[in-house]
């Protein structure tokens, strides 16, 4: 019996082989289609369908590919001819919450935002917050370790998962970690778990940490400076002065652009009041901060050269946000983009905007950038003229990874690798460490089935 009637037999309805289904499965929201439609689709609802799927998999030598909501945007969870989606999507249950010890156990289907909203009533909310939290589910989070607009003071979601359960290669259900705030015993592969965009495990439930939720008066700065680096030199100004604000995020001068035909001239003057230029910086700080925290911003900005409004009542704080929030539907809405990330040392970051400048205009190729500033994660958007990839967009896509690099960063904040940034990890990691991450993906999925083609480029 071949594998597909196998997994049929025991699975039933979870497996669908409906071109239709197929086809959406070669796409995530990175635009990058693979060249052929999957062998079947798994739809799980609960652990045992992973491991019937992993087990049947395995012992065929099939590929499987693990996938949540399909927000991703390194093409990490898209698959291929001859391969298996293994999607999670369905196993969506927040399994508890408890108070007490401030820890919820969740599937890895839930959304993010639905988890942040169950905890409200417990006066709790979870930390990371990535900007498709509403649509991304917490088990994508955990597999590209993602980050937000709130990361620079609360951290990312590595910050936030306390244990894990994976299930293996060949099925077998792995426990990790703990629920309590401290616990060193032996390796850590629950932090080994988080980030590795399922090659090592397909991740079935995770207990996370949960905060109380910031109590007291927010204040929030919105700034606009004459040139990106102006902005970009007052955030590394802020973040040097240790002001830790929980949202320091920056807007060039062409993502500005899109927002403002996005949303309107009215919705920025509401928000800013008569105030432009080609940079904006966005401050906020949480939990009543002390007024002098705020003055001492307020000084940094502007003697950067920025006009600042500051908000201290919840109204004009979140039409401050919006602008923030709407970059991406904003460049979205104005044509198809690449959109990438990158990050850099916070000292960096007003060189980093220069070289992302000096690429566009070396290869042709306009690129807005967008920039969550309190911890130096750049995300460039390669604008694709007519909707067609060129050797430019990708010729200058690979200049950004080398500058980012050069300047001492990394090729990925919180996408992930995936198929788009593989043959640059190299060039990260050395090749002792390169070596040593594959042999390591060896122990834990010596058949290689695992998400293959992802993260590592294909053996020689």
């Amino acid at each position: 019996m071949d594998l597909l009637a196998r997994l049929t037999a025991e699975l039933g309805d979870a497996v669908t082989v409906d071109p239709v289904r197929l086809d959406a499965m070669r796409s995530d929201k990175s635009g990058f289609l693979t060249p052929s439609a999957p062998l079947a689709l798994v739809e799980a609802e609960r652990v045992e369908h992973v491991q019937t799927a992993l087990r049947l998999a395995n012992e065929a030598g099939v590929g499987v590919v693990p996938r949540g909501t399909g927000t991703g945007l390194a093409a990490g969870a898209t698959g291929d001819a001859g391969v298996i989606v293994l999607s999670v999507a369905k196993m969506n249950r927040i399994i508890e919450i408890d108070a007490a010890d401030e820890v919820a156990v969740v599937e890895p289907g839930v959304i993010n935002a639905d988890l942040d909203a169950a905890l409200a009533p417990y006066g709790l909310w979870y930390a990371p917050d990535p900007a498709s939290k509403a649509i991304s589910s917490i088990g994508g989070n955990i597999a590209t370790n993602a980050g937000g607009l709130l990361c620079a003071k609360y951290g990312v979601t590595r910050e936030a998962v306390l244990g894990l359960k994976v299930v293996l290669a060949d099925g077998r259900l792995l426990q990790t970690g703990h629920r309590t705030v401290k616990g060193v015993t032996g390796y850590d592969l629950t932090a080994l778990f988080v980030g590795s965009e399922g090659t090592l495990g397909v991740v079935v439930e995770a207990t996370v940490r949960v905060l109380p939720r910031p109590e007291g008066d927010v204040v929030t700065i919105g700034a606009f400076f004459p040139t990106v680096r102006q902005a970009a030199a007052a955030s590394s100004a802020i973040v040097g002065a240790r002001l830790r604000p929980a949202v320091l995020e920056l807007i060039d001068g062409q993502s500005l652009a899109a927002i403002r035909a996005y949303l309107g001239d009215d919705a920025i003057r509401d928000a800013m009041g008569p105030a432009t230029g080609d940079g904006f910086l966005l401050v906020q700080f949480d939990a009543s901060p002390a007024p002098a925290t705020v003055l001492r911003a307020v000084e940094l900005i502007e003697g950067a050269g920025g006009q600042t409004r500051v908000s201290t009542d919840a109204a004009t704080g979140e039409q401050l946000l919006a602008i923030r929030r709407a970059c991406h539907p904003a460049l979205a809405s104005s044509g198809e983009v690449l959109i990438e990330d990158v990050s850099v040392p916070r000292s960096r970051l007003a060189d980093a905007f220069d070289a992302i400048a000096a690429i566009s205009e070396e290869y042709g190729v306009r690129i807005p950038t967008i920039a969550h500033a309190g911890d130096g994660n750049l995300h460039p958007h390669f604008v694709i003229e007519g909707g067609v990839m060129t050797p430019q967009v990708g010729a200058a896509a690979d200049a950004l990874f080398r500058a980012a690099l050069g300047l001492g960063g990394t090729l990925t904040g919180e996408h992930g690798v995936g198929i788009l940034k593989r043959h640059h990890l190299r060039d990260e990691l050395g090749a002792d460490s390169y070596e040593l991450q594959r042999q390591l993906k060896a122990v834990f999925d010596p058949r290689g089935i695992l998400n293959p083609g992802k993260v590592f480029e294909t053996a020689r």
